[in-house]
């Protein structure tokens, strides 16, 4: 076949995606690279998915804080190939944790792994057999090839570590990637990750803050580019059904030669069941973690860092705030980032919130200008998979031409931006291969 043939032979195949999240997006931009026509589905009235704007007292913010590491390379190419000035969009620094105090870890840029060795032997509040402890451990966890036993937590990988490297930084670290608690959370994958920010290219580890709500970050440039590229788009249309059609199928009636699902865990699998019973019980057995995020304003507050790390404990909700004035929002309003969450949205959102408060006026207290009153606390509740153990995670693959894509699908990343965009390229290549 020459090349005008094939090309015109992929233009003709019907790709539908359904779900118009980071992954569903991904899919639906690659897939209409590839040359298919694609029909895009989101239930919502807007793109996104967990990682969308939400719109609170006239301002924007964020259904939860999510940031972008260097080492997320999918993410970052996708976002270039669709308009995004990366530089424009992000606030990009080497890794920065430090709380409130100015205690924590300080990375300055440079290959990785040099310059968080000299972040770990500069770090004040630490003492030196501390450091030496943990930098010990890395070494030892490097040349492992940042691999341990299937059935290890990240508890057991720290376990030989000083109770204050475990506190400061694997604990937070753990939560923050993972979004589950050390003592129940995956050690392969925390070494993965630990693998591609510390053990890769010059700049992996530097954090990405988003200087613009999610929303204008990556969906709504992706929705301009997938209009102009001819895609169909179906806002705020929730999928019926799925039917099987001769050699195709049809998606609430639009015929598709290829059905990538991009959408939660719930709704894939109550997709899914009636074509391929074993991947849906599979699914169905994922636990999930919640995320809170409080959001409060506090009138002339300006932290020292735009994220500091926040001591957390049983009485202490929130491991992160971000300071939304410093990264483009409006002055005076934080964002406390609480992971792992389950036990706290079981105490309920008011006990939530007056913790929260009550550790930001402790943990802030020299940096807090005024009152701090909440505008607004938001719930996702599914807002990932339990990154535990030797856990099953569905495969790509329902049906050689029904294909599920997201965060939770079998791969080796958490749930993260970069696992669900890698999970929807990856799909959409199946899709038209």
């Amino acid at each position: 076949m020459d090349r005008d043939a094939h090309q015109l032979a992929r233009a003709l195949m019907e790709v539908a995606v359904v779900g118009a999240g980071w992954a569903g997006l991904a899919a639906a931009v690659e897939a209409t690279r590839a040359g298919a026509q694609v029909t895009l589905f989101e239930m919502a009235p807007a793109a996104g998915g967990r990682a969308r704007d939400v719109i609170s007292h006239g301002m924007v913010l964020d259904n939860g804080a999510h940031i972008c590491i260097g080492a997320y390379v999918e993410t970052l190419r996708l976002l270039r190939l669709v308009g995004v000035d990366i530089d424009a969009a992000f606030l990009r620094r080497p890794l920065t944790l430090v709380n409130a105090d100015g205690f924590g870890l300080r990375m300055h840029g440079g290959a990785p792994l040099p310059s968080f060795v000299l972040a770990v032997l500069l770090r004040h509040g630490w003492r030196w057999r501390d450091r030496v402890a943990l930098l010990r451990v890395a070494d030892a966890w490097r040349r492992a090839g940042f691999r341990c036993a299937p059935e290890q937590t990240v508890a057991d990988l720290a376990a030989s570590l000083p109770v204050a490297v475990r506190r400061d930084f694997i604990e937070p670290l753990c939560v923050a990637a993972l979004n589950t608690p050390a003592e129940r959370a995956s050690g392969m994958v925390f070494l993965r990750v630990l693998h591609d920010a510390l053990d890769s290219s010059r700049g992996a580890a530097d954090l990405l803050l988003p200087r613009r709500g999610l929303g204008e970050v990556f969906p709504a440039p992706a929705l301009s580019w997938l209009e102009q590229a001819g895609a169909t788009i179906r806002l705020a249309h929730r999928v019926g059904r799925i039917e099987r059609i001769g050699s195709g199928w049809l998606v609430d009636a639009v015929p598709a030669d290829r059905v990538v699902i991009a959408a939660s865990a719930v709704e894939a699998t109550r997709l899914v069941l009636p074509h391929a019973s074993e991947w849906a019980a599979l699914t169905a057995r994922l636990h999930h973690e919640p995320i809170v995020t409080v959001y409060a304003r506090s009138i002339g507050c300006s932290l020292p860092e735009p994220l500091l790390a926040l001591p957390s404990d049983a009485r202490q909700p929130a491991q992160f705030v971000f300071d939304r004035g410093r990264l483009g929002g409006e002055a005076g309003l934080l964002g406390f980032v609480i992971s792992g969450a389950s036990a706290w949205v079981e105490r309920g959102m008011a006990a939530t919130e007056q913790a929260t408060l009550a550790q930001a006026r402790t943990a802030l207290k020299r940096h807090l200008r005024g009152p701090l009153e909440i505008v607004r606390t938001v719930t996702e509740k599914r807002a990932t998979f339990a990154c535990t153990p030797q856990l099953a995670r569905p495969p790509m693959t329902a049906l050689p031409d029904l294909l599920v894509c997201g965060d939770y699908i079998e791969g080796p990343y958490p749930a993260t931006l970069e696992g669900a965009v890698r999970s929807g390229v990856a799909a959409a290549h199946a899709a038209v291969r």
